[in-house]
């Protein structure tokens, strides 16, 4: 028995807010000092590093759960099951539904409980729970959903990233132009076809490093200072991928027992361009081996970084032939890697 992803769906937002409409923000510095570059430099700097031209935002009335909604349809539609037969569905988010202009998360009841609502399904016996793991939580959903199949407590999950991050941004901080939101979704269930989940790994560094991404308060010190925003320091963030993230994908392409040679593709978190880059190129340099053409698909040039949502919107991109130069072929390896929050790391060496 292997435990494949049999189905995918993503929910990409119809509002394109591009870098040209930051152009009239005022930023600070975290500690609150006004920054006096040009705005349009700051922009122009921020799209040499982090590659993002464009984000994508959901439209006022909806919410995360409605987003996660609609990419868990087309995942039971493309995987063409009955969604009854679900024995879980496992929601990855961070900030929970958000409504516009709110300032409180709401997640009572959890985000997967909505989803199965909207999605009408009245199987009790379908259970839908939240993982709340940073940006990495779509990749352990499907760890965790790979685990329970594999104790034969569920033959079929649907797994979903979803995220408003839009709604949790601070104005007045640069990096409120990193996020976006959408949502992506899998079903993974048992097959008797070869290939599907071959390895795994997942780690949390949380002794020094736990607190590079948080919540606060604005950059700008005269806004309502019991209001808080998505905060990062980025510099620390990148360092500790760099340091980190490739030796996490060595050590699961080593349990894998695949060679770096059979890899075609590596899909991870579209966080930052640069960075990115930078880790997938430490990660060849660990097996001595140049980095492929093609290797790493990137969406976070047009999309932006919807956290949980970006690996799995990526896969069903490819899937289903939307992102030029990148297709997947029956029996290659891919790799998925995500890093975020907490400080959480994770990647999954896939057999498709």
């Amino acid at each position: 028995m292997s435990i494949r992803i049999t189905g995918t769906g993503s929910y990409i937002p119809d509002l394109v807010q591009k870098n040209n409409d930051f152009i009239s923000s005022e930023f600070y510095t975290i500690e609150g000092e006004a920054i006096d570059t040009p705005i349009d430099v700051v922009v122009e700097k921020f799209k040499a590093i982090t590659g993002i031209s464009e984000r994508r935002y959901a439209d006022h009335k909806l919410t995360a759960s409605d987003l996660g909604a609609f990419a868990g349809q087309k995942a039971i539609t493309d995987a063409k099951i009955d969604p009854e037969t679900l024995d879980y569905i496992i929601c990855a988010h961070n900030f929970g539904d958000v409504k516009h202009n709110a300032i409180q998360s709401d997640i009572l009841p959890c985000l997967a409980a909505r989803i199965k609502h909207l999605l009408k399904i009245k199987n009790p016996k379908c259970v839908a729970y939240d993982i709340l793991f940073g940006c990495p939580g779509w990749v352990e959903g499907v760890v965790q959903a790979q685990a329970f199949i594999k104790a034969g407590m569920a033959k079929r999950c649907l797994v979903i990233g979803a995220e408003t991050l839009s709604r949790v941004v601070d104005p007045f901080d640069r990096d409120s132009m990193i996020y976006a939101d959408g949502a992506g979704a899998t079903i993974v269930e048992a097959s008797e076809e070869e290939g599907g989940i071959i390895a795994h790994e997942s780690a949390s560094y949380t002794h020094e490093e736990v607190y590079h991404l948080f919540f606060g308060n604005s950059n700008d010190k005269s806004q309502d200072e019991d209001v808080r925003y998505i905060k990062m320091y980025g510099r620390k963030i990148y360092e500790f991928a760099l340091n980190n993230v490739p030796n996490a994908l060595k050590n699961c392409l080593d349990k894998s027992g695949y060679s770096i040679q059979d890899v075609k593709k590596i899909l991870i978190h579209q966080a930052n361009e640069k960075m990115d880059e930078a880790i997938v190129k430490r990660f060849y340099r660990l097996y001595k081996t140049p980095v492929p053409e093609f290797i790493m698909p990137m969406t976070i040039n047009k999309l932006g970084n919807s956290s949980v949502a970006t690996v799995p919107t990526l896969f069903d991109l490819i899937r289903k032939g939307e992102i030029e130069g990148h297709n997947l072929n029956k029996g290659d390896i891919i790799i998925f890697a995500s890093v975020g929050a907490g400080m959480h790391i994770n990647a999954i060496v896939y057999k498709y």
